[in-house]
């Protein structure tokens, strides 16, 4: 699982280090987003889990009438995605819970998320709250993944694995895969209707430049399923995994990149909040 917990500390840091690479991964998936963004009205928009705050900068460089604001947990990321953002009037970033967070001025309109609305603690109460504070009729526009098994990236080195202890059993348990399941979704989007779901494929890009081997394995150390790994597994074990990763890296290395098959799911819904 991955929490609130686990963004505010070192998975956050990662992310904001890693930024350049982690907007590279979902390349081919943003522009799907992103135009399922242009066919929605707003001019208060939030950001939710905004990251590094890549489609936060898009939106606003494409709606230059509208405010947006990109709200996330991790401060890492937050700051740098204002250090991206630096003199875009209409754009700001505050770090905050999205599930608690009390939007200043006019009730948003629309609500955006690349992947990053996954990790509530509590999504029926964090989507229940987003709806509440919203304008009458807001809409949300947001991916996330599909299920593990149709995204090799994370399958694949899972399997490299050795077996772990089993996860605490939880009712909503968070982590990049809980959003996987349609009917799951809709049961955590309370305060929402007319839920639309796309399926998206694309492909995930771990490594590319003059050595995409060695780029992908140093992205995979520090982000993703490869990353605990090979910080808290003994030695032989961590020997092991590391020249499985290797030999997988190699055999997804093609025309000069590293990739690895992506699936995703574009959702839509409208606040039920009139």
């Amino acid at each position: 699982m991955t929490g609130a917990q686990e963004w505010q500390g070192r998975v956050g840091q990662n992310w904001a280090a890693e930024w350049e690479r982690t907007d590279r991964s979902f390349a081919a998936l943003t522009p799907h987003l992103l135009a399922a963004i242009a066919r929605e009205p707003g001019r208060r928009v939030i950001d939710v889990g905004c990251g590094a705050g890549e489609l936060s900068l898009a939106v606003a460089s494409a709606r230059p009438d509208a405010e947006v604001t990109g709200v996330d947990i991790s401060g890492e990321l937050v700051e740098a995605a204002r250090s991206r953002a630096a003199g875009q009037a209409n754009l700001s970033f505050t770090v905050a819970d999205a599930s608690d967070w009390q939007a200043e001025g006019a009730a948003p309109d629309l609500y955006i998320s690349r992947h990053g609305v996954m990790f509530f603690s509590d999504p029926p109460a964090a989507f229940a709250h987003l709806s509440a504070r919203a304008a009458p009729g807001a809409r949300f526009v947001f991916s996330c993944f599909r299920p593990a098994s149709e995204n090799p990236w994370a399958m694949d080195i899972a399997r490299l694995l050795p077996p772990g202890k089993p996860a605490p059993a939880v009712a909503f348990p968070p982590g990049p895969f809980a959003f996987a399941d349609p009917d799951h979704v809709r049961l955590c989007l309370k305060g929402w209707t007319d839920i639309q779901f796309q399926p998206l494929d694309f492909a995930y890009v771990a490594g590319s430049g003059s050595n995409p081997v060695a780029d992908a394995l140093s992205f995979f150390s520090r982000i993703g399923p490869a990353a605990a790994a090979i910080r808290t597994l003994p030695d032989q074990p961590r020997a092991a995994f590391e020249r499985g990763l290797l030999e997988l890296v190699q055999s997804r290395c093609v025309g000069g990149r590293v990739c690895f098959p992506g699936a995703a799911w574009l959702v839509t819904a409208t606040a039920d909040n009139a």
